[in-house]
């Protein structure tokens, strides 16, 4: 593509996030903590080009994911010989594949990628885990409850220093350095971290127990609707620390939101079985694209 691509910056997160706002289906990839906390994994770069921002990952290979902008107001017949050039797109929203199908027809086929699927729940749901459907979560949640002395908190810049600790000890509880996923993921937080008073929108969630840091959650509202959860990391010696901090955080998190998104599963067995678990009410679905020279 003919376009002057450069490395994610923190200085243009306001102009992005404009650009995302007017995006008619924002989808958890695409929000700028996720950008700017993956951005040296995927050696992710941006392109801005009037009221669309293109995205393109360098590693393990170059790939190009959807660009970012108000889709519908786009004439994408004027774009077709730069779409013809990039060949394909990753991580596609449905509403923009079927756009690009109504505007290309058969010029194009599309891909599910089921690994990129965001699950999104019922915010009440989470919060109030009703029914026999959520029996087994409310009970590890009661039992955190009736077991410890514990305080909740917002997460911020005091928590940082807790977090990052908890982390390191996570690591090496989990053993991330034989999963190169489990690594990466753990760099990615830490820098979240350490950026964490630079980003606009970031929130989130600790417990303690008797002043040690047993969970913690790092979010962010990805619409004035949608709660994204970006990372949600809990001690293992504490029984129902995950459930616990999952529940508070969404209980703290104020009015107004109606769903939850848990970002995807990477067709990793362990997340998609987790994940099911929590009984999504839709999926927002996202596929491959590519188009035809």
């Amino acid at each position: 593509m003919d376009l002057s691509f450069e490395p994610i910056g923190i200085e243009r997160q306001d102009e992005y996030l404009a650009r995302l706002a007017r995006c008619p289906q924002p989808a958890s990839d695409y929000s700028f903590i996720n950008l700017w906390a993956w951005a040296e994994e995927y050696g992710l770069e941006w392109a801005w080009e009037g009221e669309l921002v293109w995205l393109r990952q360098r590693i393990p290979a170059e790939a190009f994911w959807a660009p970012v902008g108000d889709w519908e107001a786009v004439d994408w017949d004027k774009r077709r010989d730069a779409l013809r050039a990039a060949g394909s797109f990753h991580r596609v929203p449905e509403r923009l594949s079927s756009l690009w199908q109504a505007a290309f027809g058969e010029g194009l086929t599309v891909t599910p990628q089921r690994g990129h699927w965001d699950y999104l729940y019922d915010f009440r749901d989470l919060v109030e885990l009703p029914g026999n459907r959520y029996h087994a979560k409310k009970n590890l949640l009661q039992q955190f409850l009736r077991t410890y002395t514990f305080q909740y908190t917002d997460f911020g810049p005091r928590t940082i220093e807790h977090a990052m600790a908890m982390q390191e000890d996570w690591c090496t509880w989990r053993d991330c350095e034989s999963s190169e996923l489990l690594a990466a993921e753990n760099r990615a937080i830490l820098r979240v971290l350490r950026h964490w008073e630079a980003l606009r929108r970031i929130r989130g969630g600790a417990l303690f127990v008797e002043g040690l840091i047993v969970a913690y959650t790092i979010a962010e509202p990805l619409t004035p609707e949608t709660m994204l959860i970006h990372f949600e990391k809990g001690c293992p010696a504490y029984k129902g620390a995950y459930q616990a901090i999952h529940q508070m955080f969404l209980a703290h998190a104020g009015d107004g939101f109606r769903r939850v998104n848990r970002e995807q599963d990477l067709d990793s067995e362990g997340l998609r079985k987790a994940k099911l678990s929590y009984h999504p009410v839709e999926f927002l679905k996202k596929s491959r694209v590519v188009f035809r020279a």
